[in-house]
């Protein structure tokens, strides 16, 4: 599955995670609703060099049968976001993107434990993605989810002409990949919290994009990124 150079991943935006001091803000992953659009779009100008626009973010939302977007909050704060588009039971991350202020802090790493779960809970059997081959820091992020390499796409990323390695995960409904993200998520130092789990999320996308929704993520005083 091809996305077009446009809507390719952020994943320039994944540091190297490392151990959070105590007093750390939780950090809860959501579904992305229209309210988080601002921090997401702020984020995404600072991440990207051909940035997505508001627009273009909220069109994705309109189509929850195809897309799963979520945001990580800190104090109702969108502090990152990642997204999946599914074509049958394959799943192609969009997104991943960490407000510089909060890398480091394990963001990248809930944003995919949550966007994993709830596409196997959609069908998808299979992942794929494209990171720069320069970042090695973002590679071995995705490699502890299973991940592996599958592919160059050359001059990829119009922004410098860099080629995107291409990567993906296989039998993400196995219960060898389920035990691989039990793993991760206890590695964490800090608990994830996941107001997705449970959620009926196509129920709740319509309803968002119709905006007769209740806001079941206790989210409705976000304060969005500058």
């Amino acid at each position: 599955m091809v996305v077009p150079e446009d809507m390719a991943a952020t994943q320039d935006t994944v540091a190297p995670e490392a151990a959070v001091a105590p007093g750390t803000v939780a950090t809860v992953v959501a579904p992305m609703r229209r309210r988080h659009l601002r921090g997401v779009v702020a984020i995404e100008r600072d991440a990207n060099p051909r940035p997505w626009s508001q627009r273009l973010f909220a069109g994705e939302l309109r189509m929850p049968t195809s897309r799963l977007y979520l945001v990580a909050l800190q104090d109702h704060r969108v502090v990152g976001y990642a997204g999946l588009m599914t074509t049958l039971d394959e799943g192609h991350v969009t997104n991943v993107a960490v407000h510089r202020d909060h890398r480091r802090q394990h963001v990248a790493t809930m944003l995919l434990l949550v966007l994993m779960r709830r596409a196997v809970e959609r069908g998808v059997v299979d992942m794929t993605l494209e990171v720069r081959t320069s970042n090695a820091a973002a590679r071995e992020l995705y490699r502890r989810f299973g991940f592996a390499p599958g592919g160059v796409r050359k001059g990829y990323y119009q922004d410098t002409g860099e080629d995107a390695l291409i990567m993906w995960a296989h039998g993400i409904d196995q219960s060898d990949q389920a035990d691989r993200l039990a793993g991760l998520e206890a590695a964490l130092p800090v608990p994830l919290v996941d107001l997705t789990e449970g959620v009926d999320l196509l129920a709740a996308a319509r309803a968002d994009a119709d905006g007769t929704g209740a806001d079941e993520t206790g989210t409705d005083d976000v304060t969005e990124t500058d």
